[in-house]
């Protein structure tokens, strides 16, 4: 791979970093998007966004946990179910290109929802354990499936259901985007017989973007502000999904 192209994409990377990580996210998403917009095989893509996933996830749950915002009530019904079927979802290597483009229109969705006027936080009013435990089955699957962690599902579903405050969500899903993540890698290498494709620069441009993004996020940025930055990753997912 030619300097210049694995400069571009690390600088991509670490931008995808900084700002997905701020709301305690990994990237695997933006990664996903960038590395296509750059023309790397559909075959490499999916497992190096996960490598590189969780290494932001465990950036971005250590420094929401070290900052206070950690809910292992609320974290535990969701993961509990997520990671086996994480795993069977990156076992599975199915076309999903219709099913993309709902789960892109739903993404967009609350992306709206998280620009106009999104509210303050207030009471918090923790899931049934059925309800949350049917739920992390399900998105497990589907982050192993398509490649992500998890998180950018699990996270404005929490804020808008009043589950938890915003960066009680947040510290919930950096963690469930990290459990979910290596299931993933996992199912995916069983799958394929086959180690993920990354060099050393993507890896450094993914530590660096997400070691200043969760700091931020966790311990300088607002709320709203995360909020709004929410809808900006929610948007670019969205149509991360939809078009590529």
């Amino acid at each position: 791979m030619a300097t210049e192209l694995v400069l571009a994409i690390s600088g991509g990377i670490l931008m995808v970093a900084f700002l997905y990580s701020s709301v305690g996210h990994a990237g695997a998403s933006g990664y996903i998007a960038v590395m296509t917009l750059f023309g790397l095989a559909p075959i490499v893509i999916k497992p190096a966004a996960l490598v590189l996933n969780i290494l932001v996830a465990c950036l971005a749950t250590w420094q929401f946990w070290r900052a206070g915002h950690f809910s292992w009530r609320l974290f535990w019904p969701f993961a509990i179910t997520s990671v086996p079927c994480a795993f069977v979802g990156g076992y599975l290597n199915l076309p999903t290109d219709a099913f993309n483009i709902i789960v892109g229109v739903v993404l967009l969705y609350s992306a709206v929802r998280f620009f106009v006027q999104p509210k303050p936080d207030g009471e918090a009013t923790l899931p049934k354990r059925p309800v949350a435990i049917s739920i992390g089955a399900g998105l497990g699957l589907l982050s192993g499936l398509t490649g992500v962690g998890g998180g950018i599902f699990l996270t404005p579903l929490v804020i808008l259901m009043g589950w938890a405050r915003t960066k009680t969500a947040s510290a919930v899903s950096a963690l469930f985007i990290l459990v979910n993540s290596t299931s993933g890698l996992l199912g995916n290498i069983v799958s394929t017989k086959q180690l993920p494709f990354f060099t050393l620069t993507f890896a450094a441009a993914a530590i660096l973007g997400g070691l200043f993004g969760s700091f931020l996020g966790s311990q300088r940025f607002p709320p709203i502000l995360i909020k709004r930055l929410l809808g900006i990753v929610l948007l670019i997912a969205g149509v991360k999904l939809i078009l590529v």
